[in-house]
């Protein structure tokens, strides 16, 4: 479904840039990493995909000038368990997936084209499901509703709502990876290269 290979973001804020974001993807694995364009935080995840590219293991870091996190998941049965390290110690975590055990790990976009990409092989044109959310400053994971749809029914073109309030709109190239991601606050990100080692 998500093609195999690399890929890199510059993701904005009303037009400055703020972070960068690159993703390796092959049929079982997805690695990811965001920095900020100041080089003072840093984002990592990992995540374990089936043989349907579902996730049933993620493995995810944040780190500051003034902390670090780490957290771990499994997904097992219809939970999402894990715990997270930091300053404060270490918490225990567990929610429940929803039907189709999506997750939408830190806001990394590769996430955000997986689910859209399991939307579209069950030849949906709008969706509404439970998505486990892991948060990426704290990475505590919560089950949050979302939504998304087809635009002007076009597979390519997808408008999302990762929650109440907010909204993304979100073009794909034929691939399926998103090249251009606009969300409601301002926030942009275009895709600048793709390819088995860009």
């Amino acid at each position: 479904m998500l093609p195999i290979g690399n890929y890199s973001y510059e993701i904005r804020f009303n037009g400055e840039l703020v972070a960068f974001e690159d993703t390796r993807c092959d049929a079982a694995m997805i690695v990811a990493a965001r920095r900020s364009a100041n080089g003072l935080s840093h984002h990592q995840v990992e995540a374990a995909l089936d043989s349907e590219q579902r996730i049933y293991r993620v493995t995810l870091s944040y780190s500051s000038s003034l902390f670090t996190r780490k957290a771990n998941y499994e997904a097992a049965e219809d939970n999402l368990r894990g715990h997270i390290v930091g300053l404060a110690g270490r918490n225990e975590i567990v929610i429940k997936l929803g039907r189709f055990r999506e997750i939408d790990a830190a806001g990394f976009l590769v996430f955000r084209a997986l689910i859209i990409a399991h939307v579209r092989l069950r030849g949906e044109q709008h969706w509404t499901g439970r998505v486990a959310v892991i948060d990426s400053s704290t990475l505590a994971a919560t089950s949050v509703k979302q939504n998304c749809a087809s635009r002007h029914g076009s597979d390519r073109s997808w408008t999302y709502e990762p929650r109440m309030g907010d909204s993304e709109q979100i073009e794909l190239d034929e691939a399926g990876r998103i090249v251009h991601q606009r969300d409601n606050r301002g926030i942009t990100a275009d895709l600048i290269a793709a390819g088995a080692g860009c």
